[in-house]
């Protein structure tokens, strides 16, 4: 067998493995939550879980959850603690086809202190998982790991350039905790976001502060707002185009309509000039030939633009 058919095969393999492995989860909650996805709420509760400020909706019997109330939640990964960040609001839609977990009830003294034993059981099991790793010689890098509450499985993160087949580690690491385990790749953008850390701007990074999705950001982004296309300037420390480039991007696009490109030529009192700059804030464009340099405002070079609303 040659290598691609090597590897094609362990891909195959690898692939089969982890959609038994999901389909047998996926029967045993079944079997025992039949009642839960059929029950309907007549409320629904918005929880987020740990830093993270994206929320999530449950359904709930009882409108007595307040703000900054601690929750035990049913998830597809198992129970976990949550935050009760919204009022709860009444579930109109009975018949939507949008599957609801439940609120299983409000977290109890208990509760909180096992989620904090398991927030350093998880740190030891990193270092386990990572010795683990450098044993068979895996080329990926782990960022996180969490336990479920009931500590009846433990979630991995890590990071890889590449496809990794981890079956090995994956026997190793049951072996070692006797629970369930996940293996959940990230890309660049979601290991800065989980890390943190400051951005050029000074301030935390918004993904860590405040993203929950990740929109496409692109180059004409950068050439929309005039900026040098410098990539490692542009780049944020996830390596990929920072996000900010898209959060004035539509008002660039407004206050560019009309104008001519860069480098574009015109004729001003007579004379032939070339546009070397534009300055859509000030509303200022730099022209200049070999004899002469002036800078104008547009309503000047172009009179017929209306400039008022922009």
């Amino acid at each position: 067998m040659n290598q691609q058919n090597h590897n094609q095969h362990q891909h195959q393999n690898h692939k089969h493995s982890h959609k038994q492995d999901v389909h047998n989860h996926k029967e045993q909650r079944d079997t025992g939550n039949k009642e839960t996805k059929q029950q309907s709420f007549p409320y629904l509760a918005f929880v987020s879980f740990k830093a993270s400020k994206k929320i999530y909706t449950f359904g709930t019997d009882s409108i007595d959850y307040k703000v900054g109330d601690q929750v035990i939640v049913e998830t597809v990964r198992g129970l976990e603690v949550g935050e009760i960040v919204k009022e709860c609001e009444t579930y109109i839609n009975h018949n939507s086809a949008m599957s609801l977990k439940p609120i299983v009830r409000k977290a109890k003294p208990k509760d909180i202190k096992d989620a904090e034993a398991n927030v350093q059981a998880a740190k030891d099991a990193m270092v386990i998982c990572d010795s683990y790793i450098k044993k068979l010689n895996l080329d990926m890098k782990l960022i996180e790991a969490e336990y479920t509450l009931d500590r009846s499985k433990i979630i991995f993160v890590y990071v890889a350039d590449e496809r990794v087949d981890f079956r090995e580690l994956l026997k190793e690491l049951a072996a070692e905790f006797k629970c369930r385990i996940e293996l959940r790749q990230i890309g660049p953008r979601n290991k800065s976001k989980i890390i943190g850390g400051l951005g050029m701007c000074g301030m935390e990074t918004c993904c860590s502060r405040f993203l929950n999705d990740f929109d496409v950001v692109s180059i004409n982004m950068a050439k929309n707002q005039l900026l040098a296309l410098n990539i490692q300037k542009l780049s944020g420390q996830c390596g990929k185009l920072m996000c900010c480039l898209k959060y004035e991007d539509q008002q660039y696009k407004k206050l560019r309509e009309g104008l001519p490109k860069l480098n574009s030529q015109i004729e001003y009192k007579g004379q032939r000039y070339r546009i070397t700059g534009l300055n859509v804030l000030l509303q200022q464009a730099k022209i200049e030939n070999k004899e002469d340099v002036q800078f104008l405002s547009f309503k000047e070079l172009w009179p017929e633009i209306d400039f008022t609303k922009r």
